[in-house]
Parts: C-alpha cells; structure tokens; sequence
C-alpha cells in the first residue's frame, strides 16, 4: 500500500540499517522510492554523482536488508556511488550537505562512519582491498561478510585482475557484486566491456534467465528456491560461455557444456558466477545476497542496473548526469552558461588537440576513459583515427603512448593530474628514462573543491621534479596553454603541462600559437625602483590573479615585480636569480602542495646561489585538504588569499618567522 504524503517516510524513520532490516518486502519497495526522491530533490541544489546511485537504489538495500554493517564490511569501487548506503547509515539528516563545506564527503570516508570501513574514490580498488579484509578476518578466525561492490569499467583496470588473480587462493569466503550498467563516466571501451554486453544481449540467455527469475517468485521463500534458480542459472551460463569467451570448439565433449570447466572468466579464476541478475528486483536481489551469504566459496554476482533509474533526464544522457551541478528536480534541466563566458580549460585543450592533428599527421590523442572531461571527446568526434580510450586504465595509457613514441607517433595523453599518479612508475621507467616526446595534459591540477582529497591535483609538481629528462610548465591563461602544447608537439622530450578545473581567464586565443622559449620565464611588470620596499611576485599559472590581487592590496606603499615563471622545470635560474637579487622580500604563489613544489624548487635556488633574501611561499599546507562547495572557500580557511598574503607581508614578526623556517627548509 503506497504511503499518502500526509503519511511519514519509511526513510524518515531509518536511522541505521538494523531499521531497514525490520521492513517487510513491501515496505522496502517503497523506502526505495523514497530514497530516489530523496536523491533527485536533494542534489538538485548544488549537484552531486545522482546517475550512479540512483542505478544502486534496490541494490544498497538488499546489501542493507541481508548483511549488517558495521560488522560486515561494505566496499564500493571508486565509492561515488555510496550515497543510499550513507542515507540508510545515519546520515539523512546531514545528506543535503553533501560535497558541500564542512558537509557529507561524496565518497566513502573512514572518519565520517563506523558504516564507511574503507575510503575510496579511483576505479579497480575494491577488490584488492576486499581482499585484503578477508585475509585479514581469516586470521583473526572472525565470522564478517565481506562485500565488495565492483563497476563494469573497473574491469579495464590492471589492479581488479590482480585482485581476481589471488581470490580464491587466499580465501573460502569473498563476495563480490559486479554492477553492471554499461556505463562508465562515458562509454565502455574494449574486450570486456563487448564480452559482458554479449553475455547480457545473448536472447536465448535472456529468455531462460525471465523463466527462472518467474519460477523463484512462484516458489516457497527460502533456501531451496534460491539454490533451484542458480542450477538452472548455472546451466544456461555454461550453455553461453563458451560463445562469449571461447571461440568455438567442433567437439561435442567441449561445446556447450556447463558448469566450472568451460565457464566465464571469474570461474577460470575459481570464482563462482552467478548472473546475470535484474539489478532492480529487490526480492530476487535479496535471495541472491542471501544464497551468497551462505557460500563457503568466492562468488561473484553479475548485477544488471540502470544508471539514472527513475529519472528521464538521467536515463538519456547517463554520461551528463554521472556527476553534474545543480539542476531542476522536476526537468533535470542544468542552468545555461551566461553569454560570453570563458570556455573551460578542458574545451580549450580539445579544441588545440584538434587543431594539432590538422598540423601534424603523427599527433593522436589518448584518454583513460575520459574523452569529456579530458576534452578529447571533440578529437573523437571529428578525427576518430587519431583517438584513443584505452579505458580506465592509466599505467597502460602511458606505457601505450611511450611505444606509439618509439614508433616516431607523437602521442598526447590527457589524463587528470590525480590519476596521473597512477601510471607513475611508467612515467619513469618508460617515458623518462629513455627520454621519449609524450605529452602530457593534466587537467584538474590544482584543487577539485567538491570531490576532495581524492580528486585534488596537488601533487604533480612533487613527483615530477625529481624525475629526469621532463619538462614541466603551467600556463596563466588559455592562450598560454595552447601556445604550451604547440611547443610541446616541437620537444622530443617528456613534456607536463598542468591547469585547473573550471572556466579559463577569458583571454582571447591568437590566430596561431606562438613556440616557447623552454625554460624562459615571462616578466609582466618590473620594478619601479621608485625607493619603497621591493616585493616579487613569481605566480604559476592560475595563481597570476592572486599575485595581481596581492599587488592591488599593497598599493602605492611597495615597489612590486610580477613575473610568470611559465615553466618549472627546467627553472628559469637568471629570472629567479636577478629579481631574487632586487627584491626585499620573494613571494612564489602555486596551486599545490609546499613541499617539493615550485616554491620549493626557488628556495632550493636561491640557498644554492648564497642568496637570503626571505620567501614566502604561498601553497598548501602539508596534509590532505578536504572538500568543500568551492575553491574560495578551501582558499580562505588556509591563507591563500590576497588578504592573508599581504598581512604576512605587512607583519614583521610573521616575516621574521617565515624567514627563519624558509632558511631551515
């Protein structure tokens, strides 16, 4: 009986999941109508991952009504899509603060809840760390369930084989759900995404897996049904495996037979398979968690979800309403930019990839499975030759760009600067040491405010500057940054241009890029020596504002330099090294980390040339920066702002302090 709106929610009254495990199956359809309302109305303010979670709905509730956390364990791939479990853990009232400042982390987050036991926000982690929860409830004798909540495209990525590689040899009891919604952020790319899609589309599958799913509604509750389904399900699964992973054997010994022997992948790995499985039958899902609670083997369970389910918008265009800003709840209509608007970084590097192509036959373009948030996508539409998406997958995209180089193919890898950490070893091993012309872009450089910790590219500088053989820059505008990746398409050595999320500066682009001098900085505006205190300013990239602002503040009271490092390495020694020399005091601004950053690099410099001139260095602290609902908000909470810069300026005992920790470093 569906509730009156006079009448309470069922989510209203669940403050953990013991309540959603006292709910009969009726009222559990109904709480997930509630908890898709909830997910529409709630985001639509500031935005938020509303595709996946509203696709996991009848899911989270299964893994709520069957298992019990804390004590047993929750781990979801990439985590984006924990937003019903954090509605069904106590955490309702708080759920409109979501991304938000000082609110709900968008992903799972150990210090948030004893219900959040593992904190993730990159692809292909689950399993492993899944794993690893098992081993470690083995040795300690424990009796918890351990589940781990895997994505379709987490299988293009290297770490989930690994992971599948060691399962059954480690341990007797692992869960895992695969949720399979043939999206990932854009599409599905490779073998394995054809290889689930034809275990999903084969229609005698199709027709044999309706008949079992109606033959255990029709039956008695309980074990018995469950385990009466998965045998039919079993034979029908081997009847089609070796269509979808084997090419055909002519022997009647081998062809068509079921069971182990001649089954899906997971099962070649001593995994059993079970599936697929409507991801939207919340009865059925609960049998099937049920059976698998009971196994006393790894069992994997092939979920089929909707992204965006029970929300149009969502379910036409799953790629825009994967993570979006705000919208209308009722349309899913997403605000309009304002008539001349900067165009995002992202666009403008598509639109020089493109370009680039147009001068250079050997230029291609490589993603890890983000051609829009990259940029890239206009590449895929307008020269689908010269692309590639080699999936989520970033320690191959790199070593694949690295023998297109070899080749004489001048390869340009579009990767977030976070997930760039990923292919590091590559980056050295492959890339670097034998010094091969691969371009790399790094979007998002800098903070990614509502994601956190996870999507902050704050680090790039740190594990780049010791490696040899690389260029690294970072320009100050868009026109900046096509003029970087046109001299960077002329280098025959790894080449690192980093820039933000977001809009641009709104500068306009020249007809025709102009070629860098590599390693030569930019001198926007030199001293007066007027005889007032000399300050300079070095501001990399997206910091040239705050430098301006900075200058603004200070007035006619200083005698200020401003200067556009552009490159980080190698470093610009003279440039430093002159307005080090004529300044009373050095301030370098930098969207990252202080330590083994660019300011880094120029205390570095300058203690090497005997210089003491003291430098404040303007960048974030040592610790992981949290979310939070914007950039002005994370700046202001630590000091990156012209008020706070200048007041550090202006104290003398702060400039004393600064002085004396700077001469330490």
């Amino acid at each position: 009986m569906m509730k009156t709106k006079s009448q309470s929610r069922y989510l209203d009254m669940i403050q953990g999941p013991e309540h959603v495990q006292k709910l009969t199956e009726q009222q559990l359809l109904q709480l997930a109508d509630e908890v898709r309302e909830e997910l529409i109305t709630k985001l639509a303010k500031a935005g938020g991952h509303l595709g996946p979670n509203l696709g996991v709905v009848e899911l989270t509730i299964a893994m709520h009504k069957v298992f019990a956390t804390p004590k047993d364990k929750f781990l979801w791939d990439v985590s984006h899509q924990c937003y019903v479990h954090k509605l069904l853990t106590g955490r309702r009232d708080r759920f409109h603060t979501i991304r938000q400042t000082d609110g709900l982390n968008g992903f799972a987050l150990r210090t948030e809840s004893e219900h959040d036991c593992y904190g993730a926000a990159h692809a292909g982690t689950a399993l492993s760390a899944a794993l690893g929860f098992c081993a470690g409830r083995d040795q300690c004798e424990g009796s918890e369930n351990v589940v781990a909540v895997f994505g379709d495209a987490a299988l293009t990525n290297g770490i989930t084989y690994e992971a599948l590689n060691n399962i059954a040899a480690t341990t007797d009891r692992f869960i895992g759900i695969l949720n399979d919604n043939e999206w990932s952020i854009d599409k599905n790319v490779g073998a394995i995404s054809k290889y689930l899609n034809k275990i999903i589309t084969n229609p005698g599958y199709k027709k044999m897996h309706g008949n079992i799913e109606s033959l255990m509604k029709r039956l008695p509750k309980g074990e018995l049904a469950v385990k009466l389904g998965l045998k039919a399900e079993e034979a029908i699964k081997g009847a089609v495996s070796d269509v979808t992973l084997r090419q055909r054997d002519s022997s009647d010994e081998i062809y068509g037979k079921g069971g182990q022997a001649h089954s899906v992948i997971f099962e070649e790995l001593g995994i059993q398979y079970v599936g697929p499985i409507d991801g939207h039958d919340l009865p059925l899902l609960i049998k099937f968690l049920e059976y698998a609670k009971s196994c006393e083997h790894p069992i994997v369970l092939h979920v089929l979800t909707k992204k965006g389910k029970g929300f149009q918008a969502a379910l036409k265009q799953p790629e825009k309403y994967h993570g979006l800003g705000p919208y209308d709840a009722k349309t899913g209509e997403t605000p309009k930019g304002k008539p001349g608007e900067p165009p995002k970084w992202q666009d403008v590097f598509g639109d020089a990839m493109v370009k680039l192509c147009e001068r250079d036959s050997k230029m291609v373009g490589i993603t890890a499975a983000m051609p829009s948030g990259t940029g890239l996508k206009k590449l895929k539409d307008e020269k689908p030759d010269r692309y590639y998406d080699v999936g989520i997958a970033e320690e191959h995209a790199v070593l694949f760009a690295a023998g297109m180089a070899v080749q004489g193919i001048r390869p340009v890898c579009a990767i977030y600067s976070s997930f760039l950490q990923r292919g590091y070893d590559c980056i050295i091993h492959d890339v670097a040491l034998q010094d091969l012309p691969v371009m790399f872009c790094m979007d998002r450089a800098g903070l990614s405010a509502a994601d956190g910790p996870t999507h902050h590219g704050l680090f790039d500088l740190s594990y780049l500057n010791c490696v040899p053989n690389v260029i690294v820059m970072q320009p100050k505008d868009e026109d900046e940054l096509v003029d970087m990746m046109f001299t960077s398409s002329r280098q025959e050595h790894p080449t690192f241009i980093r820039y933000p999320r977001g809009a641009a500066e709104g500068v306009k682009i020249k007809g025709e890029p102009e070629m860098l001098e590599v390693g030569k900085a930019e001198v926007i505006r030199n001293f007066q020596r007027n005889g007032k205190p000399r300050i300079a300013f070095f501001g990399l990239g997206n910091m040239q504002s705050l430098a301006r602002e900075c200058i603004d503040a200070l007035g006619g009271d200083y005698d200020c330099a401003l200067i556009n490092p552009r490159f980080v390495k190698p470093l610009d020694e003279a440039t430093h090294e002159f307005f080090s020399r004529e300044a009373d005091r050095v301030v370098t601004l930098e969207d990252h980390v202080a330590i083994g950053g660019y300011g880094s690099r120029i205390v570095e410099l300058l203690h090497s040339l005997g210089i003491s001139t003291p430098v404040q260095r303007v960048a974030w602290p040592d610790q992981f920066i949290e979310h939070a609902s914007g950039n002005g908000d994370l700046r202001k909470k630590y000091g990156l702002t012209a008020e706070a810069v200048v007041a550090e300026i202006k104290s003398p005992a702060k400039a004393e302090a600064k002085a004396e920790s700077t001469a330490a470093a």
